[in-house]
């Protein structure tokens, strides 16, 4: 195993050891179609969303707990160590094998366990085979007595058949169980059977279900938080040292039970990921590990869906382990997640298969799980999608493909200057776009309690009109390049940054967040005012940009990104907490969202030219990295210190606006080398 991968994440006994310290951190997986894996570095199962394959049933959507868990178990003689933990409603832990835990790392992505009992050794493995619903877990004796007889594993396995978001109680399923010597197939009650195979293994049968495991993270979020499942059978282990022994859980007929070889391929498939955009992206070549580790996460969010009518596609995961693919948050991730890596087959991909559901200049805000038709109520979206043309283009020179969907572009511009749904229009007195109503939400604060908007945007959003400036003169660079006329959006350009000026506060504290609303202008301060400095065309004037700089930085700023509330206002909320109204209720209401730390950095670099110092700001996520989600970037944290991560554990953008503006920053240092556009 020679593949170079980072290794950045690493605990000994002090976590491992420590349960609250060692169920924060989280490790998950992913396969590129959809399915995931997620546990914690103590072995808990803590959310109904940890197992060892949550397969998409209905790719990339349709997610299913298929297996839940391999209780493992230390036989030496007549001695019997469990290396599981479990958590029991009531309050009880039992087993604790994670005391016997002496480190815990990341090989690359790839969760590794390292179990020291006197003087044995072992070490404990768990990934995803690429592109197939297929799980392996593999141990590994380091280190043994001499003598006596050669110890062994005995693994119990715990299957389910739920929905992700779902639990289930004993009896909900009754499945059929088959078994021979090196096999076990369970047939579940939708999809294909779950197969385990091992080649050195013995598995026997057994049908119990095992109630009320706890989980706390849940009861965090005000749900339900006790699940059962069901265990199939076992499988028996031998162990001799140096030699990798274990099995494959899967659902496809053809799943090799060779483990050796299944993880040199997980490997070389993260290895070769890294050598390929390192050797095509020369922003990366001396990137620090920990920008490694995020050219990895990025990875994870990338997903094959079919296109509609048929035939292949490419998707983004908005996180995990709760979102589906989200329009807003594809479009805002694709240059990081994409072209910061070099995989510009698959930003097309991304951008064509969007294309197909474009209605009235109206892009999909999500597709829900269990196939329902998408809502379009999103009024940034489509603006976002055509900087994700624009980011494309500059990254690749790409003009046939632009030249191929310039209609497409155009037609949303053309939708939005002429008025369409959610009262999205130009207003002619302005040049500005309103969108939505007193009861609608349909920008990036979307929180809705009872049925009404928590953070009520509606009228002139400033972001809007931001991406809607930033849209028109794109739109009018891509005529120039493609040959046609520029001067349509030239001339809505510049009617758009006249009116723009109508959100400069006049007390110099940046811009307005929300203008001509229900109740008049929103002063609040909000972070959504600095992507009118940080996208790639700005409608102000360089000392206003400043001025939204400094306002930002000094009410909004903190290590892991914007707060989306001034501190100073009455209606802050420094915490995102509780159940799911409570959390609803504070959602853009003071918490930091990660993905907007890229877009400051960029803003400070474009008002300062000190591309090292912006870049110094995106420091910080290296030593969150080693929190919540481990290896990737969580989707908030709590507006006050420590700033305690939120929300999904593994969030799109928050890596994707990471990687994004280190790429940027790294290319306009003094020296760097243009990117190949190959």
């Amino acid at each position: 195993m020679d593949q170079t991968l980072p290794q950045l994440i690493h605990f000994g006994r002090e976590v491992c050891n420590d349960l609250d310290a060692a169920e924060r951190r989280e490790w998950w997986l992913t396969n590129g179609l959809g399915a995931y894996a997620a546990g914690t570095v103590a072995g808990t199962l803590t959310r109904r969303y940890h197992g060892l394959l949550i397969a998409p049933l209905a790719p990339p959507l349709g997610r299913t707990l298929v297996f839940a868990k391999a209780e493992a178990t230390l036989v030496r003689g007549a001695e019997r160590i469990p290396l599981a933990t479990n958590r029991w409603v009531g309050g009880a832990v039992d087993p604790r094998g994670y005391r016997h835990l002496e480190s815990f790392h990341l090989d690359g992505r790839l969760p590794v366990w390292r179990y020291a009992i006197g003087d044995l050794r072992l070490e404990a493995r768990v990934w995803l085979e690429p592109r197939a619903n297929t799980s392996y877990l593999a141990w590994r004796l380091l280190a043994g007595p001499t003598g006596g007889e050669p110890p062994r594993l005995r693994v119990r396995l715990l299957v389910n058949a739920r929905d992700h978001h779902g639990e289930t109680r004993s009896g909900a399923f009754t499945p059929s169980i088959r078994g021979w010597e090196h096999e076990l197939r369970v047939g579940l009650p939708q999809g294909p059977p779950l197969s385990f195979r091992s080649r050195c293994g013995t598995m026997t049968p057994e049908r119990t279900w095992i109630e009320r495991f706890d989980l706390p993270a849940e009861r965090a979020r005000g749900l339900n938080a006790s699940d059962d499942h069901l265990c199939v059978g076992r499988v028996d282990l031998p162990l001799d040292a140096g030699e990798w022994v274990g099995f494959v859980a899967s659902l496809e007929d053809d799943a090799s039970p060779y483990v050796r070889e299944a993880l040199r391929r997980r490997r070389a498939h993260d290895a070769g990921l890294l050598r390929v955009t390192k050797a095509q992206e020369t922003c990366l070549i001396d990137a620090p590990p920990w920008v490694e580790q995020l050219v990895l996460a990025a990875d994870g969010f990338l997903v094959e869906r079919a296109l509609r009518g048929g035939g292949p596609g490419v998707s983004v995961i908005a996180g995990y382990p709760w979102f589906a693919d989200w329009g807003r948050d594809s479009f805002i991730a694709l240059p990081g997640l994409t072209l910061a890596t070099h995989r510009h087959a698959a930003a097309r991909a991304i951008l064509d298969a969007w294309a197909q559901w474009i209605d009235a200049g109206l892009m999909p805000n999500q597709f829900p799980e269990g196939g329902d038709m998408p809502e379009y109520n999103s009024a940034d979206a489509p603006l976002w999608y055509i900087e994700a043309w624009r980011a494309y283009r500059e990254a690749t020179g790409d003009l046939p493909d632009l030249e191929r969907r310039y209609a497409t572009l155009t037609q949303i511009a053309d939708h939005y200057a002429a008025g369409t749904r959610h009262g999205i229009a130009v207003d002619p007195s302005d040049g500005l776009l309103r969108a939505g109503d007193a009861d609608t939400q349909i920008t990036w604060m979307d929180a809705r309690v009872d049925g009404r908007p928590v953070t009520p945007r509606a009228g002139k959003p400033v972001e809007l009109n931001a991406l809607w400036y930033n849209a028109l003169m794109s739109l009018a660079e891509l005529a120039r390049l493609t040959g046609r006329s520029a001067e349509p959006y030239r001339g809505l350009a510049e009617q758009a940054r006249a009116g723009f000026q109508r959100y400069l506060r006049p007390d110099g504290l940046g811009l307005y967040d929300v203008l001509d609303g229900p109740e008049g202008t929103d002063t609040r301060i909000r972070p959504n005012q600095i992507l009118a400095v940080s996208l790639a065309h700005s409608p102000l004037a360089p000392a206003d940009q400043a001025a939204v700089v400094r306002t930002v930085g000094a009410r909004l700023l903190t290590s892991y990104g914007l707060r989306t509330l001034d501190p100073a206002d009455p209606a802050y909320r420094a915490h995102y907490q509780g159940g799911v109204a409570e959390r609803d209720s504070a959602y853009h209401q003071g918490p930091a969202w990660a993905w907007l730390l890229g877009h400051y950095a960029l803003a400070v670099y474009r008002v300062s030219g000190d591309a090292a110092s912006a870049q110094s700001l995106l420091e910080p996520i290296a030593d969150h990295l080693a929190d919540a989600g481990l290896g990737t970037v969580s989707e908030l944290f709590d507006a006050e210190p420590p700033h305690t991560p939120r929300g999904a554990p593994s969030q799109a953008w928050s890596v994707a606006g990471t990687l994004m503006a280190w790429c940027q920053l790294a290319r306009a240092r003094p020296g760097a080398k243009e990117p190949s556009s190959e």
